[in-house]
């Protein structure tokens, strides 16, 4: 009887932090999105370090 609790406990508990770690996870993506957007409306702009070069025509 005993170990049959321990069972469902185990089980319980790690049924409950995996469907917790996407709750974490999408939270993490909107705050970043929110300081994101604040960035931007206070003028600063990200911009990507990996650019292509272009050849120019002379």
């Amino acid at each position: 009887m005993q170990k049959n609790k321990w069972v469902l406990r185990t089980i319980t508990l790690s049924a409950a932090l995996s469907l917790l770690s996407g709750c974490w996870t999408m939270a993490a993506v909107g705050a970043g999105a929110y300081g994101g957007y604040k960035m931007k409306e206070k003028g600063y702009t990200l911009q990507s370090p990996i650019t292509k070069e272009r050849k120019s025509r002379k």
